[in-house]
């Protein structure tokens, strides 16, 4: 996270002029929100007579999804339910929070009807604020250039105020020790040198030492400070684009993607519902969350095709990015990306055959604007069959009379994919389904670093912290970390699970054998403790501390041999936890990230980690406050919360633009299956050579 409105002004923009009709499907309860439903939505808020102040601006406008046994009972039938999924009629209502006359305002709205209409209203009396806007973000942009001060430091600094764009940053929380403004909606700006001619990378000509406060309702510079003149880097060496860094380029050249798919694609969407393989699910768009996954089940081949249940409800949550510089421009610097800048409003269109390969699928979003009109987000979201050269499984056997003979299976899995872009940052977020009954989610970072200017050239002229990395003349990369913490309400084979511990430990061999039989020369082995989580103190594991295996199972559900029914967590790499004090106002914030696991009770309310309104939040509505509630979690309706967590020391490899890296979870089977389900996978056949004309991807 960086200077987001810079680019977010500019995408705005181009995304308002492309206003669309709705999708014409609108046929299953979780589908995300229309564009004919959001201009209803709007014209219900506008017209009710609860909010007589104006002008009245939209934070946020979202599905408010039918409670989850209705939905369970539509998509999965019940034995106790009297309708049948297709004879249910569910509620289909949207939720808004929108600010008059300096409040927040929470509306539930039905659009089931023919005419909207507002079903409740409230006023919202404690501490943060919603999601910043565009047009909040546009405004305030034009505000430096026509204060005098700020074109003062402009000039001190050699430049013209027309050479210079300023974005809107979150300020954070810090208590009484940040001046409280009147309990303000109040944000900071930070400027940059916008040159397109001289470079694309406007993140690395910061125009370090000025910060402004803004009143974001009030729309006026309210607070000003000029600290301190730094040499604002320079452009050359600082693109990244293709016509500007070459020819000549080195290294392989990437040749074109090719998927030859003879038959078709494997997969099949009915508007928001995806079949693929032994895999079922709903692809849901939200503005805050981005890429919704629900209702994901798995058919059990050896079980006659049984529909089996897994994943009821998963997006990201939140994405917190602390930087690790205390000093006046940077200190503030401590984002919830989600929660106040919305990863869906800032969703990436794909580019075809880079973003994703050319056999790709590709699905819009809408979401409202801040005048609640409806914004096409086109091309947010791709699906795809992944053809990686992996293995599923294989064997070799050379052993007896048999001979020799192997058993290959390729690996082909379909990845859900969206691209948000927050400011200089790109997060690149799939879920990927596997043939075996897994869900991998991967998380991919790239794009620019957040750099400060400094008065050095070289590492030998430093003689302070500078907080980074040198990366080149007059630029340091801010240390940082990176949070991105997942919502996953497992329901493995039902709602009833539990969460287990199945903690490694080392044991000493006595040389006693309980069976009989004379004692070995071995002296010492690992065994598995099997632990049941009772509360949710339980259930917060920091991964990093003892060797285990974290299961979700159900104990209601067994094998034939009597093994309970589970899926078991796989963290890959990237499980870093927040190094900050207790005490202080970031982590008080985001006192979650102390810890990766938190196995919570299911609470339709409780789906942003950070708090309904997370923008200047005090901790009081998060994923920690409620967990110190320590609600029973076994054998209940739970939900793993997941953080893939970075510690981020740059390098000078992270400059002009950041090579992509990822960190993962994996939520996979674990005697959930009577066997390896891939046992009767076809084996694959020799292809004969072609030669292919590969059309447009849909």
């Amino acid at each position: 996270m960086g200077h987001p409105v810079v680019a977010v002004a500019i995408v705005f923009v181009s995304a308002a002029i492309a206003m669309a009709a709705s999708s014409q499907y609108s046929h299953h309860p979780l589908d995300p929100l229309t564009a004919t439903e959001i201009t209803a939505i709007r014209a219900a808020v506008l017209a009710s007579p609860l909010v007589p102040a104006r002008p009245l601006f939209f934070h946020y406008v979202g599905l408010d999804e039918p409670d989850k046994p209705d939905v369970l009972s539509y998509a999965y039938g019940a034995a106790d339910a009297a309708a049948t999924s297709s004879q249910m009629t569910l509620p289909r209502r949207a939720f808004v929070i929108a600010r008059a006359g300096g409040q927040s305002h929470e509306f539930t709205v039905d659009i089931a009807a023919d005419n909207a209409s507002v079903l409740s209203h409230a006023v919202h009396r404690g501490p943060g604020f919603p999601m910043f806007t565009d047009e909040d973000q546009i405004a305030a942009m034009a505000l430096p250039y026509t204060y005098p001060p700020f074109v003062e430091s402009v000039r001190r600094r050699g430049l013209d105020v027309g050479e210079v764009g300023c974005g809107v940053l979150s300020r954070g929380w810090f208590g009484a020790e940040q001046p409280a403004y009147g309990g303000a909606r109040v944000a900071k700006m930070k400027c940059v040198v916008v040159d397109y001619n001289a470079t694309a990378n406007i993140y690395a000509r910061p125009v370090e030492g000025v910060v402004m406060v803004v009143d974001l309702d009030r729309m006026a510079i309210i607070g000003y400070r000029d600290r301190a003149v730094f040499m604002v880097p320079k452009a050359e060496g600082t693109d990244y684009r293709a016509d500007k860094v070459g020819p000549p380029f080195t290294g392989p050249a990437a040749p074109p993607g090719v998927v030859v798919q003879p038959d078709g694609r494997g997969f099949h969407v009915h508007g928001h519902l995806v079949k693929w393989a032994n895999w079922e699910f709903h692809v849901g768009f939200d503005m805050r969350a981005g890429t919704v996954i629900s209702l994901a089940s798995v058919n059990d081949t050896d079980a006659g095709g049984l529909k089996r249940r897994v994943l009821y409800r998963g997006f990201v949550s939140e994405i917190f990015v602390p930087y690790m510089d205390p000093e006046e421009e940077w200190y503030f610097h401590t984002f919830t990306d989600a929660g106040e800048y919305g990863l869906g409003a800032l969703a990436s269109q794909l580019q075809r055959g880079a973003d994703c390969p050319a056999n790709a699928v590709y699905m819009d979003g809408y979401y409202a604007g801040s005048d609640g009109k409806p914004v096409k987000a086109e091309d947010v979201i791709c699906l795809f069959e992944r053809y990686a050269g992996d293995v599923a499984w294989r064997h070799t056997n050379g052993i007896g009379l048999g001979g020799l003979f192997s058993e290959v299976r390729p690996d082909v899995t379909l990845v859900v994919r969206m691209v948000v872009t927050v400011g200089n940052y790109d997060y690149t977020l799939d879920s990927e389904f596997k043939t075996v009954g897994s869900i991998k989610i991967v998380v991919s970072l790239s794009g620019i670093l957040d750099m400060k200017a400094i008065n050095y050239t070289h590492v030998d002229q430093i003689r302070e912290d500078t907080h980074g990395t040198l990366i080149t003349e007059n630029t340091i990369g801010v240390y940082h970390d990176h949070f991105v913490t997942y919502h996953l309400d497992l329901d493995i084979d039902g709602t009833r699970n539990s969460f287990i511990k199945n903690n490694i430990v080392p044991k000493r061999n006595t040389g006693v054998r309980a069976t009989g039989g004379a004692p070995t020369p071995r002296r010492s082995y690992w065994t598995v403790l099997y632990e049941v989580a009772e509360t949710e103190a339980e259930g917060q594991v920091n991964i990093n501390s003892a060797p285990a295996d974290l299961l979700f199972v159900n104990p209601s559900k067994k094998t034939k041999i009597g093994n309970e029914v589970g899926y078991r967590l796989i963290p890959t790499g990237a499980t870093a936890t927040s190094l900050l004090a207790d005490d202080d106002y970031p982590e008080r914030r985001a006192s979650y990230t102390k810890k990766q696991v938190w196995v919570t009770p299911y609470n339709k309310s409780e789906k942003w980690t950070s708090g309904l309104y997370a923008e200047q939040s005090t901790g009081d509505d998060n994923l920690a406050a409620w967990s110190k509630r320590n609600r029973s979690i076994k054998d209940e309706d739970i939900v793993l919360w997941y953080t893939v967590g970075l510690h981020h020391v740059p390098y000078q490899e992270d400059f002009p633009v950041m090579p992509t890296i990822s960190g993962a979870l994996e939520v996979r089977p674990s005697n959930f299956f009577e066997r390896n389900p891939l046992i009767r996978t076809k084996p694959p056949e020799n292809s004969p050579n072609c030669s292919c004309s590969i059309g447009g991807s849909a």
